[in-house]
């Protein structure tokens, strides 16, 4: 979420060129009564996540008017102690509390208040730093009124933090301020937090770590200055309305490289918080265009593990680095003939004596467990199926992970769209499922792993959350959503199924409308995401627009088709290096099957997707066999080479390595195959998928003689969320698939 983006509803701006023979859109969208059924209304109940204290039994709670902080045993629930009281604390004070860190020792707390986002993860804040047993609230600087990321030393008595593009370290004992780096500058240099790109497709909003022995701050520079700049308008809108765009509208700048431009050039960098001095991490390996994540290995403050990869993505090497003499050792290398899965450089576990890795190399995802001295100890799992999530080992031994469940029913993988849990012994021996089967199950462990948190769904039942001991033995139910579930009581249930296409059978489900009537023959939506690694169809608890479709006599219609995830990596990767392709072909395969449906009109088909599924949209309604009467693509991407480097690279390597490949992979070059009604909608603010992507798309269109119709939402982003801008944009959806269906 941007710190600019303003929530717009009732200012939504709608360009609408129409196609030959659609109707004209309705002066007004039945928000009220999308809402129920769309975020953020659909939300069932969620425990608060628990913060530990460091033996795991019992952890810390913000209360609803984040005026306290309290302490609960874990086992038994029970209140033992108001850590802060906002209205008692000494030196300073604030009038609530937004989230807070907990000290590594339990002795502290890092609390902010006045978040303000800057991209999808990161945001600035006002941080203080409470000194729990003294009941002392101190700003964390008194030279920054905002921070970003700040982050614990391991004996809890300095953090770091980033101000200005620079680190800064607060040594808490002495309330001294200490500047670590002096070259940040915006547009330029970039220390201790990552750029755009690292945050949106590496997932991480820090850059520092702390040596075991507190003496070295080790960080990552990224120097942006050869990065492209991208730039998008502001308005005032009305909702939220940015008052100082209200005549001349105002301009966001960024730093965004588009596939085969220049990245930020990323280096390592070790500071000696004694002495004051920084030294630079060189790496003699050609190629490394990436550095995903930084870590210390275990207990040893000579080991900093620094985890690369190439440009294309596909081969990571770690290093072990000596902060000190800055020598590097390279101790793992991991490659894959498409791309590497991002849990591989993303989600690795560092232990005290190994670490634990996710690879594909079987052509399924599995856990290996190493040494620090790069030397294979044990694989941990094994089999046709996929891990989806590592929770870590406990004290006897036990590992704990998520993976597709093996279940299958002769059609296809039936398994894939399960999740349980499981644990086995170090031996690879006792393989046990501590979940049901079917359904799908999640967990949040405690650091000591004697406790963990199961949220359990699926289909047709809301989650329950339950505190479960590391036996998997439920201790109390945490929300159980019954009142939820009863709003939903009568609406009608997916039908899991699969579909035939090109020789592969595909998960799916349907939705079949209320009361439905199988002598009738009812209009369909087929709706899908279809990203690389990506599902829509999963058995879990997912009350969305679809229901709220059922309702006005849809049947909805989604499949996983090629290049989705959780089924190994010979039926995702075949998509790479040409995206778009299979995809297409599966989703007409499914307008097809849904045509033969004896309950289906196979004269009024639609297709509609989000994001990626925009963009497949467009493929699908621009392809020469699309069987499509209508469709609806919400921020689609119309080229990859309009989108970032990471992403788009990761897939389809660069334009000049695949140049033909991004030609036959973009609807813009597609147009003159558009023959049926079609809706774009986007965000003016999108950072993420630009609307120049639609803009692009459009003027194809014009220039090829046709038209489409355009709904726009001033100053949203990417999600287009707030000010029920989420049920405008489905209640548009539904709205343009009645008219045109």
């Amino acid at each position: 979420m941007l710190s600019f983006n303003k929530q717009i509803l009732t200012a939504s701006l709608a360009l609408s060129a129409l196609s030959a023979g659609s109707a004209f859109a309705q002066a007004k969208i039945d928000v009220e009564g999308i809402s129920p059924y769309v975020f953020p209304d659909n939300r069932p109940d969620k425990p608060k996540s628990f913060t530990y204290l460091p033996d795991g039994e019992s952890y810390l709670l913000l209360s609803a008017d984040g005026k306290s902080i309290q302490q609960f045993d874990t086992a038994s629930g029970k209140l033992l102690d108001t850590v802060l009281d906002t209205s008692h604390t000494r030196e300073n004070s604030v009038a609530s509390v937004e989230d807070f860190i907990l000290s590594p020792d339990g002795t502290k707390l890092l609390i902010y208040t006045t978040k303000t986002p800057v991209y999808r993860r990161s945001f600035k804040a006002d941080w203080y730093v409470f000194e729990i047993k003294r009941n002392i609230l101190r700003p964390l600087s008194r030279t920054f009124s905002t921070q970003q990321s700040p982050i614990f030393s391991p004996d809890s008595r300095m953090v770091a933090f980033v101000a200005e593009n620079n680190i800064y370290i607060k040594k808490l004992d002495y309330d001294s301020e200490v500047q670590v780096t002096k070259d940040g500058a915006i547009d330029r240099i970039i220390n201790g937090i990552p750029d755009w790109t690292y945050e949106e497709e590496f997932a991480t909003t820090c850059s520092m770590a702390f040596s075991p022995d507190n003496t070295t701050l080790c960080y990552l520079k990224y120097d942006e200055q050869d990065v492209p700049k991208f730039s998008f308008s502001l308005y005032q809108g009305y909702c939220e309305a940015s008052d100082e765009y209200a005549l001349y509208p105002g301009t966001f700048f960024y730093k965004y490289p588009v596939a085969g431009k220049p990245n930020s050039k990323v280096s390592v960098h070790s500071y000696d918080v004694d002495n004051r001095k920084t030294k630079d991490v060189s790496f003699t390996t050609p190629g490394i265009e990436y550095i995903p994540r930084i870590a210390f290995g275990g207990t040893s403050s000579q080991r900093l593990m620094v985890v690369t990869l190439n440009r294309a993505q596909n081969r990571m090497e770690i290093f072990a680095v000596n902060p000190k003499s800055t020598v590097a050792e390279s101790i793992l290398t991991e490659s894959s003939k498409a791309w590497l899965n991002s849990p591989t450089y993303e989600d690795i576990h560092w232990g005290d004596a190994s670490f634990v890795i996710q690879s594909e190399r079987t052509g399924w995802n599995h856990l290996y467990e190493y040494s620090y001295a790069g030397a294979p100890l044990r694989t941990i799992t094994s089999g046709e199926y996929d891990v989806t999530a590592y929770y870590g080992t406990d004290s006897k031994g036990f590992s704990y992970f998520q993976s597709t469940s093996r279940l299958t029913d002769g059609h296809g993988d039936r398994g894939a769209i399960d999740r349980v849990i499981s644990r086995i012994d170090r031996q690879g021996k006792r393989l046990q499922a501590i979940t049901p089967a079917t359904g799908w199950a999640s967990a949040v462990f405690s650091p000591a792993m004697n406790y963990y948190v199961a949220e359990y769904s699926n289909e047709a039942t809301p989650p329950v959350y339950t505190l479960c001991n590391a036996a998997g033995k439920q201790l109390r139910t945490l929300a159980d959503n019954a009142a939820y579930a009863a709003r939903y009581t009568s609406l009608p249930r997916k039908e899991f199924i699969t579909v035939s296409s090109d020789g592969y059978e595909l998960n799916g489900y349907i939705l079949k409308p209320a009361g439905f009537n199988p002598s009738q023959r009812y209009p369909v939506i087929i709706w899908q995401y279809s990203g690389p690694g990506s599902q829509e169809v999963v058995n879990r608890w997912r009350m969305d627009w679809d229901y709220y479709a059922a309702l006005k006599g849809f049947i909805v219609l989604c499949v996983d088709g090629r290049g989705t995830g959780a089924r190994g990596t010979a039926f995702r990767d075949v998509v790479y290096k040409n995206l778009g392709h299979y995809e297409t072909i599966d989703q007409i395969a499914v307008a097809r099957y849904a045509a033969q449906l004896p309950y289906a009109d196979s004269n009024r088909i639609g297709i509609a997707g989000w994001s990626y599924g925009g963009y497949e949209t467009l493929m699908c309604v621009t392809d020469p066999q699309s069987p499509f009467k209508a469709a609806v693509a919400i921020a689609p991407v119309t080229s990859w080479r309009y989108y970032d480097t990471v992403y788009a690279e990761r897939f389809m390597l660069t334009p000049g390595e695949n140049g033909e490949g991004y030609d036959r992979s973009a609807p813009i070059n597609r147009v003159h195959n558009l023959s049926c009604p079609l809706l774009i909608m986007h965000g003016t603010a999108d950072d993420n998928v630009h609307l120049s992507n639609t803009i692009e798309f459009v003027s194809r269109l014009q220039e090829s003689g046709r038209v489409c119709d355009m709904l726009l939402f001033p100053n949203m982003n990417h999600s287009i969320n707030g000010c029920n801008a989420r049920a405008m944009v489905y209640g548009k959806m539904v709205d343009y698939f009645s008219r045109n269906l």
